[in-house]
């Protein structure tokens, strides 16, 4: 199925889907055993850091048949694309989506590199993700109230690139919050009354509360990122197994990790499932 056809589903149906970023076999393994033991579909997601790790061609090739070999119904992802050059790389190594972020352009320029990023998806049939107002990233400032995404804003930047899929500031930021979040709902509200026909995403969601969230989608939010989070149990079940003894054998301290990424996935997973437009 192309993800354009997913997201007109989600629009027609009020309802959200988990977009999870992977890092490696085993990360990746953890979100698909989740999204197979749920029967649900999922967006993997791979950002320009994991791509460069992993290599795209393996990226690609692993994603895909991990996809086939689980028998899950998902796409791939790019996650933050910084150029279009990077972006035609990923469509031609055969990327179901990708997201080209001008977000701290100003916003004519974001616009015209978001123009530049929809001519060309349109070659490959695969739907296009940008970026609109300051979602704080690593290291960024996390609080910043006028860099909420404006509702008229928004519309316009619709009209004139055309993407399917807008990921917007609400009060969310990459990584882990220092202080707890508000999510300015109102805002939400009034940037989907705005652009009734665009898959608006949430970026920033690891830490959200769980009611936050529910209360996203049933605003109007279509598409859950999920990151950090999931390297953060992975990292933390491996930290603890080492700890605990002199296992040399990668394969019998992976496991453990795999199954906690499993069971995050699977409760962001039945998350959203719940969940539905009000």
């Amino acid at each position: 199925m192309n993800l354009k056809i997913k997201y007109k589903e989600l629009l027609k149906n009020n309802s959200a889907i988990i977009a999870a970023n992977f890092y490696n076999l085993e990360t990746l393994k953890g979100l698909l055993l989740a999204a197979a033991e749920t029967d649900s579909q999922i967006i993997l997601q791979l950002s320009q850091g994991s791509i460069d790790y992993i290599g795209l061609r393996t990226a690609v090739g692993l994603a895909k048949s991990a996809l086939e070999d689980y028998g899950v119904v998902g796409w791939l992802h790019l996650d933050h694309g910084n150029s279009i050059e990077l972006v035609e790389k990923c469509l031609d190594a055969g990327f179901d989506s990708v997201m080209i972020d001008g977000s701290e352009l100003a916003f004519e320029k974001n616009i015209e590199l978001t123009v530049g990023v929809v001519e060309l998806a349109k070659k490959y049939n695969v739907p296009v993700e940008a970026e609109l107002g300051y979602i704080p990233k690593l290291g960024q400032k996390q609080s910043m109230e006028d860099g909420y995404t404006k509702s008229r804003e928004a519309k316009l930047f619709i009209e004139a690139t055309g993407v399917d899929a807008l990921a917007i500031a609400v009060g969310t930021a990459h990584g882990f919050y220092r202080e707890k979040p508000k999510l300015n709902f109102e805002r939400l509200v009034e940037i989907r009354k705005a652009i009734p026909e665009t898959i608006l995403v949430l970026h920033g969601s690891s830490g959200i509360p769980d009611n936050d969230i529910k209360k996203a989608v049933s605003f109007g939010i279509n598409k859950i990122n999920v990151a950090t989070e999931f390297k953060n149990v992975f990292m933390r079940s491996i930290r603890k197994s080492v700890s605990l003894n002199d296992e040399i054998d990668l394969r019998k301290i992976f496991p453990g990790a795999i199954e906690q990424v499993k069971e995050l996935a699977k409760s962001k997973i039945s998350l959203v499932k719940e969940t539905q437009l009000i």
